[in-house]
């Protein structure tokens, strides 16, 4: 129950009339503000500003030996690496490889009535704590991820609390924010929809992407976003005025690269409606100097038609350097009574310093069916060519899943599979199976605990929990 409501009740069940008592109501009743903005959750309330507050703890926790290098079968693409877990032996049988990670938020955001609109400032304050140990010897220098903070010492890949988010924001159907905060850019409508994805999806963390982390996006911004109805929204915005991107070579910050790339102006065209999910992201990176060092492109379509889903999205960028790159993906599910099939299909490419670079290319497809109630199986595969114009370069997986509603608060998964490569190497294939409890008790909270076993010599235990509160 509300403040509010406490206070309200007791005042009604007193039986007040007078005068002096109906003064002192009506500035109990000014709790109402945050009902009048539309605001819900946890909230504090003066006369005109009402204050939500947000949070959450993630925390992850992973023993084994994993974090080797599995030699011939790490699956490389343009945006990264997709390695399959591996043990890595270490000195004097120093082979056990661990990890320990916190994460934490905490938001606030005070918001009053104007006369164009809700007028609010946010501060969101983040902090990360990341415990590093491989081979039994703690990790020194990682950075936290998506971290510019500088990380710990001795593997502790820890930054206190920081202010991750600090900017003003007013307007309803059209809102202006500029301050500290995340991007605009709309990356969305790209995920393939069978239940193994696909490898180059994969590397850049679901979807389609840029080879590369420029143009930066985020930071320092200054934004405007407006609704024009009929589902149809338009973005602007400069952002990355903190020149935080780094240089062209990753691994360090260049103060002159980072600078020149300072400045991205980013223009967004959404859709959503009548089944249909759109939109087209385009970014100018380093205007500030007055010359775009590089620019991209962001577009993805999703359509749901009765059983019937189909995908399209695609990624371009280029620089100043004559590097290009180039990222396409689709996706189609069918839903027949008790099966579901999907397929996918991606495709990258591009050139570096002007000399194209090898073409890549994957699919991927599963079968799923609802068995009986609570239960549902699930088969499928992904192949991964990392060079289309010679032999021996590809790698593909096969598995089978169950997933088994046991209760209301607890599910069941089961997998096994294999991993295997075309390549010339001395273990071509890799049998993995893997069982996972996640239990979801109410109240938001969250966890699971799962295990992995690799042919390879390969294992690993996570355990995993988390809480938001909104």
């Amino acid at each position: 129950m509300k403040l509010k409501s406490l206070i309200l009740g007791s005042v009604a069940a007193a039986g007040l009339s007078t005068a002096g008592f109906a003064a002192d109501l009506g500035v109990l009743t000014s709790l109402d503000v945050c009902d009048s903005l539309g605001i819900s959750g946890l909230t504090i309330s003066s006369a005109d500003n009402c204050l939500q507050i947000t949070g959450g703890v993630k925390y992850e926790f992973n023993w084994g030996d994993f974090a080797g290098t599995f030699p011939g079968m790490g699956i490389a693409t343009h945006a990264g690496a997709r390695n399959v877990l591996d043990n890595n032996a270490g000195v004097g049988g120093l082979d056990n490889d661990w990890n320990s990670k916190v994460e934490t938020w905490l938001k606030f955001a005070g918001t009053a009535s104007s006369d164009f609109g809700p007028a609010s400032a946010v501060i969101k304050l983040k902090s990360v704590s990341h415990w590093v140990v491989e081979n039994e010897a703690l990790v020194a220098g990682k950075t936290p991820a998506g971290g510019a903070a500088v990380p710990g010492t001795g593997g502790d890949e820890t930054f206190g609390w920081i202010i991750d988010e600090a900017y003003v924001s007013v307007g309803d159907t059209t809102t202006i924010m500029a301050g500290k905060k995340g991007s605009i850019a709309n990356f969305g409508d790209d995920e393939p929809f069978n239940f193994l994805g696909l490898f180059g999806s994969d590397a850049v963390d679901k979807g389609v992407m840029f080879a590369k982390d420029l143009p930066k996006d985020g930071g320092h911004v200054i934004q405007i976003v407006s609704d024009l109805g009929n589902g149809v929204v338009v973005k602007g915005g400069l952002e990355n005025l903190d020149s935080s991107a780094q240089g062209i070579f990753a691994g360090y910050y260049d103060a002159v690269a980072g600078a020149q790339n300072a400045g991205t102006a980013i223009g967004v065209l959404e859709y959503a409606g009548d089944g249909i999910t759109a939109h087209v992201t385009a970014l100018a990176g380093g205007i500030l100097d007055g010359v775009v060092e590089n620019w991209a492109v962001h577009a993805g379509i999703t359509g749901t038609f009765d059983m019937f889903k189909v995908r399209a999205a695609g990624a371009y960028s280029a620089n100043n350097m004559n590097d290009t790159y180039w990222n396409v993906l689709g996706s189609a599910e069918a839903s027949f009574d008790m099966f579901t099939i999907a397929l996918s299909g991606e495709a990258a490419g591009g050139q570096n310093n002007g000399v194209a670079v090898a073409t890549q290319a994957g699919f991927g497809g599963s079968i799923g069916a609802t068995v009986t109630e609570g239960v549902k199986v699930n088969l499928g595969g992904r192949w991964f060519d990392e060079n289309t114009s010679t032999a021996d370069n590809e790698g593909y997986q096969v598995a089978a899943q169950i997933v088994a509603a046991v209760s209301e608060t607890i599910t069941l998964t089961g997998e096994v599979g294999v991993y295997g490569t075309t390549k010339v190497v001395a273990q071509q294939t890799d049998f993995y199976g893997a069982a996972e409890l996640a239990w979801a008790p109410g109240g938001g909270f969250t966890s699971s605990v799962k295990g992995e076993m690799h042919q390879n010599g390969g294992y690993k235990v996570t355990f995993k929990a988390a809480k938001e509160f909104k």
